[in-house]
């Protein structure tokens, strides 16, 4: 993906809920209640997109227990957070715009 390309729903809820630690149940839960519901995340997009976001160096592992899979939490970049306040940049042209038009 292009870094400068509108990111897609999924990879900016992950950023968004990576502000602080977080791991991959945890987020699956805080995208849900943040967006009441409509927004679903599956294991297989949630995993695929936070080993595209490492590669990247959007995200990092922020501390993992070796006892359980299940206990890797994660941390937005420096990288991550230009990345994520460029996207809110662009949305907010986008309702700028739609607004100028509703008129």
């Amino acid at each position: 993906m292009d870094t400068n390309g509108p990111l897609t729903e999924a990879l900016f809820y992950i950023l968004l809920t990576v502000r602080t630690p977080n791991h991959g149940y945890g987020i699956i839960q805080d995208v849900s209640e943040m967006t009441d519901g409509r927004v679903t995340l599956g294991p297989g997009t949630l995993y695929g997109a936070i080993n595209s976001m490492l590669t990247k160096r959007w995200i990092r592992l922020y501390s993992e227990d070796k006892e359980s899979r299940k206990k890797k939490e994660y941390l937005i970049t420096d990288t991550g957070r230009e990345i994520f306040q460029n996207e809110i940049k662009r949305l907010n042209e986008l309702i700028k715009n739609a607004k100028k038009m509703d008129n």
